[in-house]
Order: C-alpha cells, then structure tokens, then sequence
C-alpha cells in the first residue's frame, strides 16, 4: 500500500504489509495498557506456632503470619514468647532474576500477568533455660567476694 501526498513526493510506508505494523501497535498498546505487576509476601511459622513476630523493629502479628513487603534485601525478624528465647535472625531475602535491575522494569510495568512471589520462612524456638536459685545465689556471692577483693 502506497500513501501519496501529493505526486512529486510519496510517503512509502516503513512495513511490506500495513496490517503487520497494525498488529504490532495493537499488541504493544494492548501490552502498555494491561500492566503487570509483582506481589512480594512472606509468610514466617515458628515452632511453637503463636510467637509475636517483629519485622524491622515493627509488629506484625502472631505465628503463623505473613505480611507483604517492596523490597528485597537482608531482613530483621524477632521472635518473642514466653518460656522460650527471643530469636533474633538477619535473615536475607534475595531478588529472583525477573526481579534484577534492568529486567524488573519488564516484570513490573510490561507483563500481560501477575507475578506473585511468596516466601515461607521457618524457625524453631529453644526452650528457656531456668537457672535454680540456688546456683543464682551462689554466682552473685562469687562475683560479690570478686569485687570486694580487687585487681
């Protein structure tokens, strides 16, 4: 198919076949319309399950729980509850590959579907250890007579 504007110049067009270029700007709109997106969630369980978790200093439940997060990196989780030991882990959460810089523009803005991304982390809690009194009473005496003695 030729465009002519007027017969000295022709306008010729940059495709063979015109519907070959109406196709390809019909799926790249149809592409920038319906957008994709990436759902990031992570779900922490301990065991005994009902521990209050802290992310980032931040409360966010009760085990089994899961929260959704942004960002991917190396995270702070604090588990707490009575009669076991406060947990304390830097637990990292790497980016999977449609989530490195460059490719994740694609992932997140050009995807015809969503992407979800979940993350299961699991911790066991140790039991806390009670000292009896008697061996308390006996370590302060000890560090008592210690520091009344001197370097």
């Amino acid at each position: 198919m030729l465009i002519v504007v007027s017969h000295p110049f022709r306008i010729h067009w940059p495709f063979r076949r015109p519907p070959q270029a109406l196709w390809l700007a019909l799926c790249l709109g149809c592409a920038l319309l319906q957008t994709g997106c990436v759902s990031r969630r992570l779900m922490v369980q301990s065991n005994p399950p009902g521990a209050l978790v802290l992310l980032e200093g931040e409360e966010i439940g009760y085990t089994p729980v899961a929260v959704d997060f942004t960002y991917y990196g190396t995270r702070e989780i604090t588990l707490i509850k009575d009669g076991y030991e406060t947990l304390k882990v830097k637990q990292p959460v790497p980016a999977p590959w449609y989530q490195w810089p460059g490719i994740d523009f694609f992932s997140d803005n050009l995807l015809p579907h969503r992407v979800t991304d979940r993350r299961r982390l699991s911790y066991s809690m140790q039991v806390k250890q009670i000292t009896p009194s008697e061996d308390l009473l006996q370590r302060a005496d000890q560090l008592r007579n210690e520091s009344r003695l001197g370097p």
